[in-house]
């Protein structure tokens, strides 16, 4: 059973910084991709990040480029989401997954096979 823990959520104001980790155990992520989820009350679970298993590649959503950066560090077995420049419709619970690949259908959520219990972060003055 993969497993997945997510951290570093919490409070911050408009226009601040965090930095979210997803650590994995049980297995090494250098066989699987890791990607970043959010949900908001009321929403649909979005995709905003990914990164394969070698890092040498990453996507970004739209509504998070120029402003998130994932980054991955296999000795740790822990990827990264540093959030800068945030905002209150970022405010969501956040996702980490494992799935295989990190490529053109990477923000679909059903090709992740294995999730994080999620953690919150409220964008907010």
């Amino acid at each position: 059973q993969l497993q997945l823990v997510e951290s570093g959520g919490g409070l911050v104001q408009p226009r601040g910084s965090l930095r979210l980790s997803c650590t994995a155990s049980r297995f090494t992520l250098d066989y699987y991709a890791i990607g970043w989820f959010r949900q908001a009350p009321g929403k649909e679970r979005e995709g905003i990040s990914c990164i394969s298993s070698g890092g040498g590649t990453t996507n970004y959503a739209d509504s998070v480029k120029g402003r998130f950066t994932i980054s991955g560090d296999n000795a740790k077995n822990t990827v990264y989401l540093q959030m800068n420049s945030l905002k209150p419709e970022d405010t969501a619970v956040y996702y980490c997954a494992a799935g295989p690949r990190c490529g053109s259908s990477w923000s679909n959520r059903y090709q992740y096979r294995s999730w994080g219990q999620g953690t919150q972060v409220t964008v907010s003055s």
